[in-house]
């Protein structure tokens, strides 16, 4: 990997736009509550006098939540983002963006009406040039500052409701962090009180559709930092893995030779700084994470918990997985039983189903497995093997799509854990959207993956359904084969027997041919 190379890029690129948008963080937004910025392209408030969009007041879901979060007006995140903004851009056909700017993830062009498909690849398929821009690009993010968005490093009250705003500059790597660490972060109730049973992307229905939406936000940002608008995240296919094979120098770092808890040196993400890494203090302080520098990355994957995690997850777990016809069931939470979201997510087990908190698999498994930056939920997008993994469960999401098609009425309507039901706007997204806008297919959203789109055996996808019935009943099928088999022979042996016994009384009377009479009672049913 040619370092001059991202000198290069770091130096000429243009800066990137991504959340709190920057036009709205000052007290006038925050005491109006509004957040309807002016669009460049005609100097108008959500683009309004180009048609692409209006200033709105926020309509906000009243569907009953699940009981996991008992409070109601301590969290900031509540009914978002009512807190902080009731009014903001509502853009108009394909537009989209705080400011409705930028056009839907499907969508290009200078009107938004031309139809995109972007094909995401296997970390090992691309090729050497691809790689070293992917890794370029990562590197060039966490080296730029948002354009577009700053971060909050203080609560609504602690702003005193608006008129003292606390909020901060990040380069657009880290913007992401502190998102998925502002999604999942505990409830600060006063003193060193918190609640930690609650978790706006984790642990209920939004898990696919959050980290859907996640990563289309994270890759769209890469392209308008970069300029390519080509540009995809590539997956991790860890089906089978013994170990990690993508940490290594030339990909995503490998191990240090004299401290296995951090990156070798010969990657350049060993000189990486992870963020809000540290959610005990925050507690502890009653603060936000503020984006400050905490140390380096951190990971030492398989030197981790084997009661917790045993091994990688296989492709029987995956398919087992897919087999289930249920998206959510029963609480809708880490405690569900049957439920496709819960087995994915790791608390359920990739063999029955039934959930399982001290075991982690699936999707959780790879977090623990890499034993470091990963393994805490908060901080675990610091390791930029995230955006690899995430990809990967993002695809599998995507197989369950297409295997079952499923109504929108499948995503629960309510009862849900807080912000995880199907008209919920998705924290701490502005623009806004809601679940269920993401639990569509990927090809609506403009992207695709690589071994969906062109899979290596173009039967599998039609037969792999009945492969699964036919796995769980083989021992019945087997069974009944050699039953048959028996009893074939037994017949076919009588029938032999008979056959020449009669043929030695007949054999001077028997016809040639069957008349013509006899052939409706002859039947070509066979029957089991």
């Amino acid at each position: 990997m040619s370092f001059f190379f991202i000198g290069v890029l770091l130096g000429v690129l243009p800066l990137g736009s991504s959340q709190f948008p920057r036009a709205c963080a000052n007290s006038e937004s925050l005491l109006k509550k509004e957040c309807c910025p002016v669009w460049p392209g005609d100097g108008s408030p959500c683009g309004q006098l180009s048609g692409r969009g209006s200033c709105r007041d926020i309509l906000l879901s009243n569907a009953p939540l699940g009981p996991q979060y008992p409070f109601s007006g301590v969290d900031d995140r509540e009914d978002w983002p009512s807190v902080f903004y009731n009014r903001t851009c509502q853009c108009s056909g394909n537009f989209m963006g705080f400011h409705c700017g930028d056009c839907k993830f499907n969508f290009v062009g200078p009107n938004c009406t031309e139809r995109r498909l972007r094909i995401r690849k296997d970390i090992f398929r691309i090729s050497a040039g691809e790689k070293n821009q992917f890794l370029a690009y990562l590197n060039l993010a966490k080296h730029t500052t948002s354009r577009d968005f700053v971060i909050a490093v203080g609560t609504y009250a602690q702003m005193n409701n608006g008129s003292n705003p606390m909020f901060q500059d990040i380069n657009l790597y880290d913007l992401f962090v502190w998102m998925h660490y502002y999604v999942s972060r505990d409830t600060l109730l006063g003193g060193t009180s918190v609640w930690r049973d609650i978790d706006f992307a984790h642990e209920a229905p939004g898990f696919l559709p959050w980290h859907r939406l996640f990563l289309l936000m994270w890759e769209n940002e890469i392209q308008k930092l970069t300029g390519n608008a080509n540009f995809t995240i590539p997956y991790w296919d860890w089906r089978d893995a013994e170990t990690c094979t993508v940490c290594t120098d030339e990909l995503m770092g490998g191990r240090h030779p004299n401290n296995p808890d951090i990156l070798s040196p010969g990657s350049f993400f060993s000189s990486w700084q992870v963020i809000c890494s540290r959610s005990k203090e925050y507690n502890i302080r009653q603060e936000l994470c503020n984006g400050t520098n905490e140390g380096p990355l951190l990971r030492n994957p398989g030197n981790h918990d084997k009661d917790r995690t045993p091994r990688l997850p296989s492709s029987a777990d995956v398919e087992f997985c897919l087999s289930l016809t249920e998206y959510e069931a029963g609480t809708m939470d880490k405690m569900a039983n049957f439920s496709f979201r819960n087995t994915l997510e790791g608390f359920a087990s990739p063999t029955t189903a039934i959930s399982n908190t001290s075991q982690s698999t699936l999707h959780n498994a790879l977090h623990i497995y890499m034993n470091g930056t990963m393994s805490e939920v908060q901080g675990s997008a610091n390791d930029p093997i995230f955006i690899l993994h995430h990809a990967f469960v993002d695809s599998i999401f995507e197989q369950w799509l297409r295997r079952h098609r499923p109504d929108r009425e499948v995503y629960p309507a309510a009862n849900a854990p807080i912000g995880h039901n199907r008209e919920s706007y998705m924290v701490p997204f502005i623009p806004l959207s809601r679940n269920i806008e993401f639990f569509i297919l990927s090809q609506d959203l403009g992207y695709d993956y690589e071994y969906l789109a062109n899979p290596d055996d173009p039967f599998q996808t039609l037969f792999v359904p009945y492969w699964e019935q036919a796995r769980q009943i083989w021992p019945w099928l087997l069974g009944a084969a050699v039953l048959g088999g028996l009893l074939t022979a037994l017949i076919a042996g009588c029938v032999v027997l008979g056959c020449r016994k009669k043929k030695m009384i007949l054999e001077e009377t028997q016809p040639l041919l069957m008349e013509s009479d006899d052939y409706q009672h002859v039947s070509y049913q066979s029957h089991l």
